[in-house]
């Protein structure tokens, strides 16, 4: 198997993994991985499927979370604190329960390990709909995706992930396999019946989404039993994005 595609920096020598959600990439995470550099060893892939990692039809949380692990084993780390956000949320949660020894704190960002009901299966479809290699330019795509996401904030997250090749324009992300897939991405696994991480974790969410319920609660201290939980105010799901000097403090409170 590929090894994921990566962006390392920081100054310190404690390994911190920073995990992107659906649709995204290791870009996404570079402001938080600057705020965090003088203290921690920042690792952030590109999981499958996305940015310049490989693409492969497999889109289970076992097998993103063993591609995390096998990173880490290429570079040498024993033991990591994960963040994970959404998709990546999910997939740190079950590195962190089938292979506790290597995860030294979890912060689970705005999931919660069940399944959610999501519009992101609307978006990947106008994603496929669009012919993104006949038209001429940014503006032009974006147009065509605005009935799927007329949202322009989440068009412009959308349009990241557009690159220029010869011949015309193409996505990044595979989006035929996380179509595919999208309702293995949307929901969660049944763990190990044993299945425990019982180092420190926190629940980060924010405070106008709904991604993290107080129903949730029972499984998650279940999977969890040390998980403490924060909302952050003013936030949606992508917190980093919305709130990121009150992510960033709350973040950096959890691992001091």
């Amino acid at each position: 198997m590929p090894r994921l595609h990566h962006r390392e920096t920081g100054e310190g020598t404690r390994p911190l993994v920073l995990l992107h959600g659906l649709f995204g990439s290791s870009a996404n995470w570079m402001g938080v991985a600057r705020a965090l550099a003088p203290d921690w060893r920042i690792i952030v892939p590109d999981l499958r499927n996305h940015g310049r990692s490989f693409h492969d039809p497999d889109v289970s949380y076992p097998a993103l979370a063993g591609d995390v692990r096998a990173l880490l084993d290429a570079l040498g780390v024993e033991r990591a604190v994960l963040v994970g956000h959404s998709m990546g949320a999910k997939t740190a949660m079950w590195l962190a329960l089938t292979a506790t020894d290597r995860v030294e704190r979890l912060v689970v960002v705005d999931s919660a390990p069940v399944g959610s009901a999501s519009g992101v299966a609307g978006l990947l479809r106008g994603l496929a709909d669009v012919d993104v290699a006949v038209l001429p330019d940014r503006a032009a795509v974006g147009a065509a995706l605005a009935e799927a996401a007329p949202d322009p904030r989440v068009r412009d997250y959308l349009l990241q992930n557009l690159v220029r090749q010869e011949g015309g324009w193409r996505w990044r992300m595979n989006v035929p396999a996380l179509l595919a897939g999208i309702d293995t991405i949307r929901g969660w696994p049944e763990p190990p019946a044993d299945a425990r991480y019982l180092g420190p974790t926190l629940f980060l969410h924010g405070g106008e989404s709904g991604y993290v319920q107080p129903a949730h609660e029972p499984v998650i201290r279940a999977l969890f039993p040390y998980a403490r939980f924060r909302s952050v105010p003013g936030a949606g799901h992508w917190v980093y994005a919305d709130r990121p000097a009150e992510f960033i403090a709350a973040l950096r409170a959890f691992l001091a």
